[in-house]
């Protein structure tokens, strides 16, 4: 459902195909262990061979985690959740759970494990699970924020004819 840039299956759900002959001993098989962007350093950084030196302590950890297991076989899945916030467009997925909004939109919620497409919403079935998922999408964005490194704004040529319009007067 939807496309790109949209937070339902069809713009987030996309297919990894990996070729490693050396690394993967599986041909032919697929996994449905569910997968995000944020793994992608992790699992490169593990494939190749690399480790944080000895005491050093990170920036910030990463938040992803490194799908090299799933490439022997499926398994449980790498987090308790996935979350989403992409132009305003918000999502969270928990085990086969999604809780999904358009930008400006009331929740939406699905069970992937019976409608994969997101043909029914049951949001009015479920209205505790939706509070619930909500309220743990909310909990994640903050503290995503609050774990951001600051960002460094470089003034606009129009904010910077404001200043100087303020500066002048």
């Amino acid at each position: 459902r939807k496309h790109k840039t949209w937070n339902h299956e069809g713009g987030i759900a996309t297919p990894f195909i990996a070729h490693w002959p050396k690394g993967i001993t599986a041909r032919g098989e697929l996994r449905s262990t569910p997968g995000h962007v944020i793994d992608f350093a992790p699992t490169v950084l593990e494939v190749a061979g690399v480790s944080p030196p000895r005491g050093a302590k990170p920036a910030h950890s990463l938040p992803g985690h490194s799908i090299v297991p799933v490439f022997a076989k499926d398994g449980n899945p790498l987090h308790d959740e996935l979350w989403w916030c992409h132009d305003g467009h918000r999502a969270l997925r928990v085990e086969d759970w999604k809780l999904v909004s358009v930008k400006g939109e009331e929740w939406e919620l699905y069970d992937l494990a019976t409608d994969r497409a997101e043909t029914r919403n049951v949001a009015g079935e479920y209205p505790e699970r939706v509070r619930e998922m909500a309220a743990a999408w909310r909990s994640r964005g903050e503290e995503l924020i609050a774990a951001a490194p600051p960002v460094k704004k470089t003034p606009s040529a129009r904010d910077r004819e404001k200043a100087q319009e303020v500066q002048s007067k």
